[in-house]
């Protein structure tokens, strides 16, 4: 499971160091209201989305890692199934959550918390099977997670807004 972790943690940190370089050309060439006005608008249709109030396709890669990767070793595997599943690129796509956070780093967070928005995607992705470890086989953790979708959904992404929005609002622009 730390394999996995690495893995989540390298992958994604590597997606958020590259698009950090591109946001600082976007941060660069457009004003803050700017940035902030369409960041705004995409956190108000992703919260609408993620509460279910609205239904808005997310781009995704409809494809999982396959499973030879597994077959790789009790290191290289995991590692590289936690890397895969670390850049969000092949993978399926239930929240658009993901999509946010990268907009984030594009649009209006300065690079220190770029890195930190990686490093926080990877460590909610590790949350899920890691939790559920503890339950048995039996379905029971994924019947608790579709009782409760629509209030966990609606939770996470209010928890996401408010960690982004006090990343934002605590940078010096």
């Amino acid at each position: 499971m730390l394999a996995f972790g690495l893995g989540l943690q390298v992958g994604a940190l590597l997606v958020a160091l590259i698009t950090a370089v591109f946001g600082g050309l976007v941060q660069a060439l457009l004003p803050f209201s700017v940035r902030a006005g369409l960041f705004g608008l995409a956190a108000f249709a992703v919260l609408l989305r993620e509460t279910g109030l609205v239904k808005l396709p997310v781009p995704e890669n409809k494809r999982l890692v396959p499973e030879e990767v597994q077959h790789r070793g009790r290191l290289v595997g995991p590692i590289q199934f936690g890397f895969e599943m670390g850049t969000g690129m092949r993978t399926y796509s239930p929240s658009a959550l993901p999509h946010l956070a990268l907009l984030a780093v594009l649009l209006v967070l300065p690079f220190p918390g770029a890195l930190a928005a990686g490093a926080g995607f990877a460590l909610a992705r590790w949350i899920m099977p890691a939790a559920s470890i503890g339950h048995g086989a039996d379905g029971g953790w994924e019947d608790r997670w579709i009782t409760h979708r629509r209030l966990l959904a609606a939770g996470t992404a209010l928890a996401m807004l408010a960690a982004l929005g006090t990343g934002i609002v605590l940078t010096p622009w």
